[in-house]
């Protein structure tokens, strides 16, 4: 009996240690793909029609990319007559082959833009007004035969963009009809290896389209996705906020909304003024693994946009904090050269 109660406490030991074992497991962060969309101000031209670019800024991040990102409108109106850009293929391949999976953002609008278009109303894609050119960038996307991310229409719950509801003629309802438009198009010619992204802006003020109004559906979406950024001390802005204040109320309505879907973050950034910046990208490379189960992709906004200091390199301590924390083995480099398959799970 004395031994049995000497080793009482052992066993006790051993029983905690076994019942806390699943929720230790359940909380140890889930990798994350992460990248950037990188501007011109490293080389003169952007990543990755420069992959001088791309090299420059993982130089500048300490680590290879997962994710790159590229950007088009439908076509380009800044001479006459407009043409329609095609599909980035060699742009894709070189996104594939540097290890990366590529993030294309594609809008119905042309250059130069504004959120009044005519041309591109939400009324005239459903009535089948871009079908050919559609078509044919959704052959070239199956051809291509790669599996990529899709982010098409995005902010679709703002003002700002000419596919937004309430603006440039749109109408309520419009946008769903619009989206499942066009993925029947690509579902119709075998496209399946586009993984489309339904990515909203924050709404933390709760002042923007309601997420459901604008949601596809399950049928329509592979990923989900938020954009949202720290504007500091800037005009327009709410002032300086940190990671949570801006994502963790929509994120929220994103998980319910969708509660099976892998979630992206497709635009981030900090601005300098107003406070540190290196200390937000610390706080924000370290929460989201933490507190964001569901997102499993992450994309710096490294350009120089609306005279904003977004890049990782506005300063030294900015880029520091970006090496230290994206070192993290959560963050996953760039080992995608040979993905294969249609669809793109989380990564493990």
């Amino acid at each position: 009996m004395r031994a049995i109660r000497a080793a009482m406490p052992f066993v006790l030991l051993a029983l905690l240690l076994v019942a806390l074992a699943p929720a230790a497991a359940a909380k140890k962060p889930r990798p994350i793909y992460w990248g950037a969309q990188i501007g011109d101000q490293l080389t003169g031209e952007p990543a990755p029609y420069d992959m001088n670019a791309l090299f420059g800024f993982e130089r500048n991040a300490g680590k290879g990319l997962s994710l790159l990102a590229i950007s088009a409108p439908f076509a380009d109106c800044e001479h006459t007559p407009c043409r329609h850009f095609e599909f980035a293929t060699d742009a894709l391949e070189r996104t594939r082959l540097y290890g990366a999976i590529p993030f294309y953002n594609w809008a119905s609008q042309s250059i130069p833009s504004s959120k009044e278009e005519p041309a591109y109303q939400l009324r005239d894609l459903i009535a089948g007004h871009e079908d050919n050119y559609i078509r044919r960038f959704a052959e070239d996307a199956r051809d291509w035969g790669y599996p990529f991310f899709l982010r098409f229409n995005w902010e679709m719950n703002g003002f700002w963009f000419p596919w937004n509801e309430g603006v440039n003629g749109n109408k309520k309802g419009e946008f769903v009809e619009a989206w499942r438009h066009v993925h029947r198009i690509f579902t119709a010619v075998g496209a399946n290896n586009v993984n489309w992204v339904w990515c909203p802006n924050v709404d933390f003020t709760r002042k923007l389209v309601p997420l459901k109004d604008v949601y596809p559906g399950n049928r329509y979406v592979d990923w989900t996705c938020l954009d949202g950024f720290n504007w500091g001390d800037t005009t327009y802005s709410a002032g300086w906020m940190s990671f949570n204040s801006i994502f963790k109320s929509t994120y929220k309505r994103v998980a319910k909304l969708a509660p099976k879907k892998p979630m992206l973050i497709a635009e981030t950034a900090s601005e300098e003024r107003g406070g540190s910046k290196a200390n937000w990208i610390k706080n924000a490379l370290a929460v989201i693994p933490r507190e964001y189960p569901k997102v499993r992709g992450l994309i710096w906004f490294n350009e120089e946009s609306q005279e904003m200091r977004w890049p990782i390199e506005s300063s030294a301590g900015a880029q520091t904090a970006f090496r230290r924390g994206i070192r993290r083995g959560v963050y996953r480099p760039n080992l995608y050269v040979n993905i294969r398959g249609d669809k793109i799970r989380p990564p493990r």
